[in-house]
């Protein structure tokens, strides 16, 4: 990267404009928890959305179309999961630049990043459209939904660069110390999609009527408004991350940048891959058992989608603080940073666990019916494997702390370990002695694992001397020493 001839701005305070906080000083605890519940409430309105998208297509159109967009959107999961890694990638430079107070630097990375979005984004929902129906072909999509997944898929592809972008956007707002701001636009997008599914679904008043694909309209339309309202707003609010007319210069792509987009993006969208990959051999070895218990175990992977949402969104808000105290050069901080997510995490995550457990019967009648030979075989998936989710949820906080200095391979590696090493060797291995039950051991153990390797590598690892880009963020200090155990309670200010 070339070198800057530009001295930082002033303290870190002078990157940050509008509703962006101030995280290299205060509270810690009170910072964390307040950058965190913006990110759980847009995560939770994005599983909400799903849900009821899904509830429009199945009941007015019927089972072959809910198919269709269940075999689409295994697609769009894949490739949001990617981008996902390359977002990331664009917050912690973001976030180390806000940091280090270097508004130039700031702008450099948004730039570059903007082209680069953009033009990826393009590509992806160009080449989609015309390789559709090869897509749904590979992946075996049923006869009878075809044509209304290519149609749904069609559609999702030219919405494409849009969510690709509104995703980047979102993910550099957070890096800059803004977590409310995309919350509220995400409940715009959601609250708007879920308004236009029936709408264009039917041909609701001056509507027309689009079918199946009027549910993939309905995100192409939400996305985009959303997006472009949100970037009104960045240049209103004078933010940080927008060029001015004499900055448009830094739309140039800078190679040190996009190299760095790349080698530490990819690594975290592969994450992603991996876990998608582990759940599909799981789901394998669960329809051994018939349909009962895949139903269960259905109903189950329900209920723990949203034990997780907690520790996911703490592991994100996690990254960007301690990316930005990284830049400011307050590694003192970042291990308190790992402190307080720690215990943040296993009160989080622990609280929807007991309650679930205490309520069993009543919210699993949400996926089953009362009577349902199912039920009882999700109680008991439930006793065995759901409290691993509180290590597992420590483990997110571990790797968003190492990530935010550029360190992206170990909480990978430790994944695959847990994943593809543990969890399913022990299954194929500890069937024949332990039936259907190894299936639900092995999640706990694969937590267990997870842990045990991320917070390993938290103490002991080299990720304090890790960089996002050759040269050291600005004002970073030197790491003096040993970590404080992640566990250790927070004395003092937090």
């Amino acid at each position: 990267m070339e070198a800057s001839t530009e001295e930082p701005v002033g303290p870190a305070a002078k990157a940050r404009s509008g509703r962006q906080m101030d995280l290299v000083q205060g509270p810690i605890g009170k910072s964390l928890i307040a950058f965190t519940l913006p990110v759980l409430g847009a995560n939770l309105l994005q599983s909400l959305n799903g849900t009821a998208n899904a509830a429009w297509v199945s009941h007015i159109l019927g089972p072959a179309a809910l198919t269709a967009t269940a075999n689409a959107n295994n697609i769009l999961f894949l490739l949001l999961g990617a981008v996902f890694g390359l977002a990331m990638a664009a917050n912690l430079l973001i976030a180390q630049a806000v940091g280090a107070g270097d508004t130039h630097q700031v702008k450099r990375v948004a730039g570059s990043s903007t082209l680069f979005f953009a033009v990826m984004s393009m590509g992806v929902g160009i080449t989609g459209i015309f390789a559709t129906p090869a897509i749904l072909d590979a992946m075996g999509t049923p006869g009878d939904a075809r044509a209304d997944a290519i149609t749904y898929l069609r559609v999702i592809f030219a919405a494409m660069p849009f969510m690709y972008f509104f995703s980047f956007v979102m993910m550099a707002m957070r890096g800059a110390g803004d977590s409310r701001t995309p919350f509220y636009f995400s409940l715009c997008a959601v609250g708007l999609d879920i308004v236009l599914n029936p709408v264009l679904i039917m041909g609701l008043g001056p509507a027309p009527q689009l079918g199946i694909g009027g549910s993939a309209a309905a995100t192409l339309i939400s996305q985009t408004l959303t997006l472009a309202g949100m970037i009104v707003y960045l240049y209103r609010s004078g933010s940080v991350l927008v060029l001015r007319r004499g900055e448009w210069k830094m739309l140039r792509p800078d190679p040190a940048i996009l190299r760095t987009l790349v080698v530490k993006g990819l690594p975290m969208a592969m994450h992603m891959l991996v876990v998608s990959g582990a759940a599909v051999v799981m789901l394998a070895f669960v329809n051994a058992y018939g349909s009962q218990t895949a139903a269960a175990y259905a109903a189950s992977m329900q209920l723990w989608t949203y034990i997780q949402m907690p520790a996911m969104a703490l592991g994100a808000a996690v990254s960007s603080m301690a990316a930005q105290n990284v830049g400011a050069g307050r590694m003192d901080r970042v291990d308190r940073i790992a402190q307080m997510g720690a215990l943040f995490a296993i009160g989080m995550t622990a609280a929807p666990v007991v309650l679930i457990y205490l309520v069993e019967p009543i919210v699993l009648q949400l996926f089953l019916p009362a009577d349902s030979a199912s039920t009882p075989i999700a109680r008991h998936i439930n006793a065995l494997a759901m409290w691993g989710f509180i290590p597992f949820g420590v483990a997110f906080i571990f790797a968003g702390v190492v990530r935010a200095t550029g360190a992206v391979i170990a909480p990978l590696l430790a994944m695959v370990v847990s994943l593809w090493v543990v969890r399913i060797p022990f299954v194929h291995f500890m069937t024949p002695v332990l039936g259907a039950d190894a299936i639900w051991w092995s999640f706990p153990l694969g937590s267990v694992m997870t842990v045990i390797l991320a917070g390993g590598y938290y103490l002991w690892g080299n990720w304090r001397t890790s960089k996002l880009m050759p040269a050291p963020p600005r004002g970073a200090a030197a790491d003096t020493g040993q970590a404080t155990p992640a566990m250790a309670p927070v004395v003092g200010s937090d």
